[in-house]
């Protein structure tokens, strides 16, 4: 998305820090140190303060009750304040140009590219509005060049951290979540996906859960070693996968030669898929063993369960009936059995 916010809560107690230190600060510098200045001068800053305080507040405590937008937009009314104390104080000194870095890391950690790069642009110009109005042309020049390089420096290393972090992360999730010898999800990304899969589901577009075993996995590795069980797993995951003609999908290694496929579809669907898996299968050539056999068992949300546990109950029978039946099958579940209405 071209806006996205990255991390909510991290944003909402970044902004909640800085808002509840930086009105108290105001308050006491802006105010109370300076109660001989313009009486004018003096309760726009009591007010400016009061007002970050409570914005510092409703974001610690309740961040939903602020719109998307404001989150969005924070690193530049940041800045757009910041330059604007610093005009109402006639404070042109490299320190109170420090606190624009509030607004560019907040830009550089959870907003995109575009909106760092205008938060480094709205620093730089109110720097400029500051300085040029405040100080000596010559000096006004070179705190303008050292402000704006070192500000487009740090959004530049920070935002480069960040993404080698995400990309760190993205790794690290990947492996969490999947399996190293096949690159199917594993069990636990498995039943996460099983439990949202089914709660999303509904009657327009039915959910279907695949129960793959392959037949005499044990045979193989025993007779052609493990190298060659290992590829058979891989080539029988390579099916599944491109078995699956654009549907939404996840193949999953449960363990062992155990596979389960979560389908968008209906049981019509359902079936071509194991079809279509199994000719895929049946194409392979390079394997000792030659293709594997598989064993198969289909059920549909809600045509055969209601539920996460049941649905994955009865794929479980349907299976174990195809292997009852001799192997090399696929079987579709029973329908429920239904109590009759009570007259």
């Amino acid at each position: 998305m071209a806006h996205q916010l990255r991390d909510m809560h991290g944003a909402a107690r970044a902004v909640a820090y800085l808002m509840l230190a930086a009105g108290p600060y105001n308050f006491v510098t802006g105010v109370l140190m300076k109660l001989g200045d313009p009486l004018g001068q003096v309760i726009a800053l009591a007010v400016t303060s009061f007002i970050l305080f409570t914005v510092g507040l409703i974001c610690l405590r309740r961040p939903q009750a602020m719109p998307r937008l404001f989150w969005l937009l924070v690193p530049l009314m940041s800045a757009g304040v910041i330059t604007g104390l610093n005009v109402g104080t006639a404070d042109a000194t490299m320190g109170p140009q420090l606190f624009y870095l509030w607004p560019l890391l907040y830009a550089a950690m959870f907003l995109n590219r575009r909106m760092i790069a205008l938060t480094v642009v709205q620093i730089s110009a109110g720097h400029a509005l500051t300085a040029f109005q405040f100080q000596e042309s010559g000096q006004a020049l070179l705190d303008w060049i050292a402000i704006t390089v070192a500000m487009s420096m740090t959004a530049v290393v920070v935002a480069g951290l960040r993404e080698r972090n995400d990309r760190l992360r993205g790794v690290l999730e990947t492996q969490a979540t999947s399996d190293s010898l096949t690159g199917a999800a594993n069990r636990r990304a498995f039943d996460a996906e099983l439990d949202r899969a089914v709660a999303d589901a509904d009657d327009h577009e039915p959910l279907a859960l695949i129960m793959i075993d392959v037949d005499h996995f044990k045979t193989i590795n025993d007779t052609w070693g493990h190298a060659v069980g290992d590829l058979a797993l891989r080539t029988v995951a390579d099916a599944l996968r491109d078995a699956a003609e654009d549907r939404r999908h996840m193949v999953a290694r449960l363990g062992g030669d155990e596979f389960a496929v979560l389908l968008r579809a209906a049981p019509y669907a359902a079936v071509r898929f194991t079809e279509l898996a199994r000719a895929h299968v049946g194409a392979t050539t390079g394997l000792p063993c030659g293709p594997p056999s598989l064993s198969i068992g289909i059920a549909v949300l809600p045509d055969h369960a209601t539920g996460a546990d049941e649905l994955q109950k009865v794929a479980d029978a349907a299976l174990y009936r195809a292997k009852e039946g001799g192997r090399g099958r696929s079987m579709m579940a029973h329908p429920p059995q239904r109590l009759p209405a009570s007259a």
